[in-house]
């Protein structure tokens, strides 16, 4: 709670107006059937028309009061709750934004998508509940309970036992309502992440016909979220049922003794009678409020907590003391190096590394599926933390660098490529948000991306949907690594981002390279020979080991993994990853 409080930040004025302001209209509220009885019993009973006039300008007075008091705690604690679920997200997401690669791994895409949606939701219900219903409900059952006692002790002991058992009986409801909650607030997961699973890849569901396969995968996890709720309400439903059975139970015992009290003890007045009524009604209206209060937190109490365990992630890569912002090469050392997504993994992803790159080199990087190319590169960026050993870059340890320095040097077209909605132009200006047209155009001339964005007709202000669906693969790879070279970087990393392209216009790219970034160090993973075998050198790793390292003729003459592999694309077009003999 207190994680979550500390994002109220410039709400607390309106957080504290809103329960003020529920106190004053419960204050109001609370004299009006007082004032009610005095008109009743010293105006209308005793035909006194001043006395009418004055406690009915009084209660006009005070209903007026009540209604501005209301309206006001109705805004304040409407801006403080939004302002709050506001907070709650930006602050989420802001800490998502410095996530590694590890820690983003801990929490699906759908559980962080439900955090910041119904689960905030759930949460600004609850504050809003609080701040306002949560002092109005309790302040209201205590004062209409002792104005009870103040206009006959002995009638208030039938309102009193009548709120005992309605207490009983609610708290019992709410405990069986709660067991159900904890559990349906984690079905949203497996509902949102069977709608992302689905959208995101609807061509593929649609190329293999299996629409009513995804249907009945989604009604089947729509169906458990409707079975849990429909249990919880069902047992809920029994609220207002008890209520109102209390309510009329209260009804007429009041009028039952009331009446003795009136007409043969002659202890009690008809406006006395009819305030009580009222101060009943109040408070039993009050309880039921305090009832679906303890719900909605106990509905919010899993909500909380999943919001907390983000907000309380802490990026496992943290930033140097020292952070180093200066860079003299693009020179890659990797020294024993041992690397393991999970730090309680047994099994390592690589294995006692040890490759050093000069600066303005080009390397390709080459090997089986699954063998640790993409986590190798990974490590340049620092977007994981070897367990042993170290990287570094320019003679320094990647881990000394500041981290936005050091992605900045080093940019990484990844192996899924991604747009974002907007224009051409927006996209390419990731790389350099500064970027003029010219240099923009100039970046996909050398990534053969103008070729076919000339061809739009907005050309460079052609809009890209929402993952680039309105572009091919080859096209959407080449804008990215466009984006890449507007960085300038020390060192390039293509991972397997020229595997759309034909080969021809792979080569030209290559080719580009040469000409455009002579003094970056270029890192290319390729599952073609033909993308690699231009390098400098070529990296061949197995199973998480570097087993040969020289150029494409020493290789194919003394590297059985790479000759296989340049065989079996040259000879019979099989595939490089088949088991060998």
């Amino acid at each position: 709670m207190k994680e979550l409080l500390k994002q109220v930040k410039q709400y607390k004025k309106d957080s504290i107006l809103a329960p003020v302001y529920s106190a004053l209209e419960v204050v109001m509220e609370v004299i009006i059937p007082f004032v009610m009885a005095l008109l009743i019993d010293e105006g209308v009973e005793k035909g006194n028309m001043n006395k009418i006039q004055l406690y009915g300008i009084i209660m006009i007075v005070l209903a007026m009061i009540s209604l501005f008091a209301g309206m006001m705690a109705g805004k304040y604690a409407a801006s403080a709750s939004s302002g709050f679920a506001c907070n709650l997200r930006e602050a989420m997401y802001r800490n998502i934004q410095r996530f590694s690669f590890s820690n983003i791994d801990k929490f699906s895409t759908a559980g962080l998508v439900t955090r910041m949606t119904t689960d905030v939701t759930n949460v600004q219900n609850a504050y809003q509940m609080i701040i306002r219903i949560a002092v109005r409900a309790p302040l209201m059952l205590i004062s209409s309970m002792v104005m009870c006692f103040v206009v006959n002790a002995d009638m208030s002991f039938i309102f009193l036992g009548a709120i005992v058992f309605l207490a009983a009986v609610l708290v019992i409801i709410m405990l069986r309502a709660m067991k159900i909650f904890n559990v349906a607030f984690t079905k949203y997961d497996d509902l949102n992440a069977s709608v992302q699973e689905n959208i995101s890849g609807i061509r593929v569901v649609k190329s293999y016909v299996r629409e009513d396969y995804e249907n009945e995968k989604f009604k089947k996890a729509s169906g458990n979220l409707y079975n849990m709720f429909k249990k919880a309400e069902s047992t809920l439903a029994f609220n207002n049922p008890v209520m109102m059975l209390v309510i009329y139970a209260c009804i007429m015992a009041i009028c039952w003794f009331g009446a003795k009290f009136i007409v043969v003890d002659k202890t009690l007045q008809i406006g006395e009678l009819t305030s009580l009524f009222s101060y009943v009604m109040g408070s039993l209206m009050s309880l039921m409020m305090l009832s679906m209060i303890f719900v909605m937190i106990t509905m919010s109490v899993a909500s909380m907590r999943r919001i907390t365990e983000v907000l309380r992630e802490q990026p496992d890569l943290a930033e140097p003391f020292a952070p180093v912002e200066l860079m003299s090469n693009g020179s890659i050392d990797f020294d024993n190096v041992h690397f393991r997504y999970h730090k309680t993994s047994e099994e390592e992803v690589l294995t006692d590394i040890n490759l050093h790159i000069k600066s303005g080199e080009t390397i390709g990087i080459i090997g089986g599926t699954g063998c640790g190319k993409t986590s190798l590169v990974n490590l340049i960026s620092r977007l994981y933390d070897v367990q042993q050993g170290s990287v570094k870059v320019g003679g320094v340890d990647v881990k000394d660098y500041d981290m936005k320095f050091l992605r900045d040097q080093v940019s990484v077209v990844l192996q899924k490529n991604v747009l974002f909605s907007g224009t051409i132009l927006d996209n390419l200006r990731w790389g350099n948000e500064n970027a003029t047209e010219e240099e923009c155009i100039e970046a996909c001339k050398w990534a053969c991306a103008d070729e076919f964005i000339e061809r739009f007709p907005d050309k460079y202000n052609t809009v890209i949907e929402r993952g680039g669906t309105n572009v091919s693969g080859g096209q959407k790879q080449r804008i990215c690594i466009a984006r890449a070279l507007l960085k300038k970087p020390a060192v390039l990393i293509l991972d397997d981002s020229t595997s759309a392209v034909d080969t021809a216009t792979d080569a030209k790219i290559r080719a580009a390279f040469q000409k455009c970034i002579p003094g970056t160090t270029k890192i290319i993973i390729a599952q073609r020979v033909s993308s690699v075998q231009d390098a400098d050198r070529i990296v061949v790793l197995d199973d998480g080991r570097i087993n040969g390292v020289g150029t494409h003729d020493e290789l194919v003459a003394n590297n059985e993994i790479y000759r296989d592999i340049y065989e079996s694309q040259t000879k019979d077009g099989g595939d490089f990853d088949r088991p060998r003999n």
